[in-house]
Order: C-alpha cells, then sequence, then structure tokens
C-alpha cells in the first residue's frame, strides 16, 4: 500500500494540472466506492465554471452574508454547493449553495485561497426537480422569500406539475399552493375555474376551458 501511496503522491505532484488530476482521482474512487451519494464526490472546478440558478426564493440578511463570510475565512469550506451540470452551457448550476459562491465570488481572499475554484458535488436533475430539491435545501434550514417561493410555484405549475406533486416534493399543503397562486397571480389565469382537490395542472385547465369554449359544452 506505500507503494502505491508514493507512486499516486510522485504522479500528482508532477502533474501541470493537480486540481483536474485530483478530480479525476476522485471520480475513479467514487466508481469503485460502496457507497454512492453525491456527497462521495466533491470536485474541485474553477469559479467561473459556475453559474447561480434563476429561481432560487431564499433571502440572506447582510448580517448573516457576513458571518457566513467569517465562517468560510476561518473554517474554510465545509459544505460543497450543490449543483447540476448544463449540457447546453457547459456551466455547473447551482441548486444550493448559492450564498457560499457568492462569498468567494465577492471576496478576493477567499478566492484565492481555494485557488479560483469550488467545491462542488453534482446531481441529475430536470428543470422541475432541480427546484423542489432547491426548496427542501432552503425550508430544511431556513426561509423564502413569499414572492421568490411564489414565483417558483407558477413556475413548476407552468411546466406541468399538479398541486399534488408540488405539494409532495416541496413539503407544502395544499392551502399553502392555493395561496402562494393568489399571490403570484397564478389563479387569476383561471378565474373561472374552481380550486378542486382533483389538482389540475395548468395546461389540463387551459385545454378544458379550450374545449368548453368550442365546443359550447361544460365539463364537469
Amino acid at each position: 500500500m506505500s507503494d502505491i501511496k508514493k507512486a499516486i503522491t510522485d504522479y500528482v505532484r508532477s502533474s501541470h494540472s493537480q486540481a483536474e488530476l485530483l478530480n479525476e482521482l476522485r471520480e475513479l474512487l467514487h466508481s469503485l466506492s460502496p457507497i454512492q451519494q453525491p456527497i462521495d464526490l466533491v470536485r474541485w472546478v474553477p469559479i467561473e465554471k459556475v453559474e447561480p440558478n434563476d429561481y432560487n426564493p431564499n433571502a440572506v440578511a447582510r448580517k448573516e452574508m457576513s458571518l457566513l463570510y467569517k465562517s468560510i475565512k476561518a473554517d474554510g469550506y465545509t459544505q460543497p454547493i450543490v449543483t447540476i451540470y448544463d449540457e447546453e452551457k457547459k456551466k455547473y448550476v447551482i441548486i444550493d449553495g448559492f450564498h457560499r459562491y457568492f462569498v468567494a465570488k465577492t471576496q478576493k481572499d477567499i478566492l484565492e485561497r481555494n485557488n479560483g475554484r469550488l467545491p462542488i458535488v453534482v446531481l441529475k436533475k430536470d428543470i422541475n426537480e432541480r427546484m423542489a430539491a432547491t426548496v427542501r435545501h432552503n425550508r430544511a434550514r431556513g426561509e423564502h422569500s413569499v414572492t421568490g417561493m411564489g414565483n417558483m410555484v407558477f413556475q413548476m405549475l407552468e411546466n406541468g406539475m399538479t398541486d399534488s406533486e408540488v405539494c409532495e416534493n416541496l413539503g407544502m399543503s395544499a392551502e399553502e399552493i392555493l395561496k402562494l397562486k393568489h399571490v403570484t397571480g397564478f389563479s387569476k389565469l383561471f378565474e373561472e375555474t374552481e380550486y378542486r382537490q382533483a389538482w389540475e395542472t395548468a395546461r389540463m385547465i387551459r385545454l378544458r376551458k379550450d374545449f368548453e369554449k368550442e365546443s359550447g359544452e361544460k365539463t364537469p
């Protein structure tokens, strides 16, 4: 085992791109690991390859942001940033950890200490799953802005999720969803449509209303 350690150490130290080589070695070890969890594979990637999402409803006050900076400065990064990889953009989009990203983005000393890189884990999610993952991370430890949360729910419903699916994925009650619909104006899109326990998607409601308009018949 000591020979293997020495060979790996010499190989890494002789590399012109140690960070990338270490990422490859971590990926190899992860592929061999009996524990297949995201945290088992933390990559250090250039901050230019990481970008925020456009739907996170979580907000952190200036005082907490200052404390986060002090924490990272004193203790380093103890949690990776949770991302998905966007094939079109060729970038890692943040699901959770925007504020940890923002500290490195705005604080030169933190970024320099990390050699311009951020620790990330990568999940494989579609857009609705990404938003749900963001909410689960945020709600497990903090508060959301009502408007931001409402906009996210609006978008998830527009993408075809049912109310029940949103409730299940975000850990919300039907009453909370209904309130957020009113906050965002989502419910006004369907002023003549009653809120139902059956929980129809936006697309289903539109199709039904179009059918009623064209046929002159009222669906049950």
